[in-house]
C-alpha cells in the first residue's frame, strides 16, 4: 500500500482527514497519497504566513542564502529520485525530467546568489535642483507581502522552484499551492526547505484542490498571486482581485519562423530536428513548444520533409525508459481534447502529415499542413504534441503571421541575417525572441513571459524577485554632498 505524503504546514509536515490518489498518466498505478489540510490548516498557514512576513524580510542575507544553497545541494544528490518521481507522476520521459531537475538546481543557486547581491540600495542626488540641496535619495526594495504561489502539472518541480526561490531569496513568506494532478514534486521541495533554518511560517506547501484556490486568491493577507496556468484561469484571478499585485504567466501557441535566408542544407536540417524535438519534448505540454512553423515559400517544400522525417524520428512510449523522447500526456482527457481539435482540423481541409492517432493518454507526434485559420488548433494553445506548417512570402508576411494570435509569450527566428533579428526584435508581439532557434529555448536567469494574452509579469529569478518587492525611497537632508 504506498504511504501517505504530509502536506507541509508552515514549516512542519502534517495531515488532514481526506486524502486523494496520485496516479501515472502512463499505465494508471498509484503513485502516491496525498494528505489534504482541512480549511483550518489552511487558515493557520496562512496566519502564520502573515504572522511572520516582518520578521524573515528583516532575515539576514546569509541566512537566505544559506537555505537556497542548501535546497540546490540536495536536489543534486537526490536527482535520479526526483527525475523518477516527476515521470511518474507527470509522464515526463526520464531525459527531461532529469533535465528538470537540473533547472531546479539552477533556480535555488541563482536565487542564493542574487539574494547575497539584491538589495544594496541606489543612491540619487536631489540637487540637481535647488530645492534638493543637501538631499540624497536612497532607494531599496521590500517585500509586498506574503507569496501565494500557483503553480502547474507539465513542470511539477522547476515551476514550483520559480515560485519559491524567489520568495525566499527577498524574505517574502510564501503559501505554494501545487498542481492537483502533480503534488508531490512540490511537496518535495518542502521536505528539502525542512532540513534549514529558516523561520517557521516562511513557507508552506498545501496540496488543497482547484476549487479551494479562490478562498485563498481573495485573502487580503496574501497580496501577491503568482500564477502560471492557462489564460482563462489566470485573468479571472486578475479580474476578481484588482487590487491585488499579479504575475501570470500563461499560455502560447509559439512559432518558429523559417527565413529565405536560412536555406542551406546544414540550415534546414538544423532548423527540422529542433523543431521536430521541440514541438514534441514534455509531450507539447509546455507554454512555449513549437506549435507553429511559418516558412518562407522559396524554401518551404525542402523542409517540410525534413520536418515530418524529424517528427517521426520521436521515440514514443514507456516514459520510465531512457530511449522515450515523448510520454503521454497528463491525463486521458488531455489526449482526448488533442485529438478532437486535430479531427476538427482535418475535417475542414487540413493535411495530416504524421500523426494523429491517439492511444490512451498518449497522442501521436503529429504534423498538419494548410491548417484554416479559423479551427481551434489555429487560434489556442493546443498544449500536446501538434505542429502546424504554413508558408509566406517574405520577412513582414512572417512577423504579420506570427502577430496574428491572441498569444505573445516567445518566438524563434531562424535566420543569419542581424538586421533581420532585430527587426523581429521590434516587431514580433511577444516577451521574448529566440534567434537561431525554437521558441522552446528558456534560461532560468533570463526574464521570462509574454504579451497579450500570455499574461503580464516577468519570471527569471531576479525579475520575479523586482516582482514580490517594491521600491521604497530615503530622503537625506542636510547633508554635505
Amino acid at each position: 500500500m504506498a504511504a501517505t505524503h504530509a502536506f507541509w504546514l508552515a514549516g512542519r509536515q502534517a495531515t488532514g482527514e481526506e486524502t486523494f490518489d496520485v496516479t501515472s498518466p502512463w499505465d494508471g498505478r498509484l503513485v502516491g497519497k496525498v494528505a489534504v489540510p482541512t480549511d483550518a490548516q489552511v487558515e493557520e498557514a496562512v496566519a502564520a504566513a502573515y504572522a511572520v512576513r516582518d520578521e524573515f524580510a528583516a532575515t539576514p542575507a546569509h541566512v537566505r542564502a544559506a537555505a537556497l544553497d542548501h535546497v540546490s545541494r540536495r536536489l543534486v544528490e537526490r536527482t535520479e529520485e526526483i527525475a523518477r518521481l516527476i515521470s511518474a507522476e507527470n509522464g515526463k520521459p526520464m531525459k527531461w525530467a532529469r533535465g528538470e531537475v537540473g533547472r531546479a538546481v539552477s533556480v535555488f543557486r541563482f536565487a542564493a546568489e542574487e539574494s547575497r547581491r539584491f538589495n544594496g540600495g541606489e543612491s540619487q542626488r536631489l540637487d540637481t535642483d535647488a530645492g534638493g540641496t543637501g538631499r540624497l535619495a536612497l532607494t531599496r526594495r521590500f517585500p509586498r507581502g506574503v507569496v501565494l504561489g500557483i503553480a502547474p502539472f507539465n513542470f511539477p518541480l522547476n515551476l514550483c522552484a520559480h515560485k519559491i526561490a524567489p520568495a525566499i531569496a527577498v524574505g517574502a513568506p510564501i503559501i505554494l499551492k501545487p498542481a492537483p494532478a502533480t503534488p508531490l514534486s512540490g511537496l518535495l521541495i518542502g521536505e528539502l526547505l525542512a532540513e534549514t533554518e529558516l523561520p517557521a511560517g516562511a513557507w508552506s506547501v498545501l496540496p488543497v484542490a482547484n476549487d479551494r484556490m479562490p478562498t485563498l486568491v481573495q485573502d487580503e493577507r496574501l497580496p501577491v498571486i503568482s500564477f502560471t496556468g492557462s489564460d482563462k484561469v489566470g485573468f479571472a484571478i486578475m479580474d476578481s482581485v484588482p487590487r491585488k499585485h499579479c504575475t501570470l504567466e500563461l499560455g502560447g501557441n509559439g512559432a518558429a519562423v523559417v527565413l529565405a535566408d536560412y536555406a542551406s542544407e546544414k540550415d534546414l536540417d538544423w532548423a527540422a530536428t529542433r523543431i521536430g524535438t521541440f514541438s514534441n519534448y514534455q509531450g507539447g505540454q509546455s507554454c512555449i513548444s513549437v506549435q507553429r512553423v511559418v516558412a518562407d515559400a522559396s524554401l518551404y517544400e525542402r523542409l517540410v520533409p525534413k520536418i515530418v522525417a524529424a517528427v517521426e524520428a520521436q521515440v514514443t512510449g514507456d516514459p520510465s525508459d531512457d530511449a522515450t523522447d515523448v510520454g503521454p500526456l497528463v491525463s486521458e482527457d488531455a489526449a482526448k481534447r488533442v485529438e478532437a481539435w486535430v479531427d476538427e482540423a482535418v475535417r475542414a481541409g487540413a493535411r495530416l502529415l504524421a500523426g494523429g492517432k491517439r492511444d490512451g493518454a498518449s497522442y501521436a507526434p503529429t504534423v498538419l499542413a494548410d491548417v484554416p485559420p479559423d479551427v481551434t488548433i489555429s487560434c489556442e494553445e493546443v498544449f500536446g504534441p501538434v505542429l502546424t506548417l504554413s508558408q509566406v512570402d517574405g520577412e513582414d508576411a512572417a512577423f504579420d503571421t506570427v502577430n496574428d494570435s491572441k498569444y505573445g509569450l516567445q518566438a524563434g527566428v531562424f535566420t543569419h541575417d542581424v538586421q533581420a533579428a532585430f527587426r523581429a526584435h521590434r516587431a514580433l508581439e511577444v516577451g521574448g525572441v529566440i534567434v537561431g532557434d525554437v521558441p522552446s529555448y528558456r534560461a532560468d536567469q533570463m526574464p521570462y513571459g509574454g504579451a497579450k494574452q500570455s499574461g503580464v509579469g516577468r519570471e527569471g529569478v531576479r525579475y520575479a524577485m523586482d516582482d514580490y518587492t517594491y521600491e521604497r525611497v530615503m530622503v537625506f537632508t542636510g547633508l554635505a554632498l
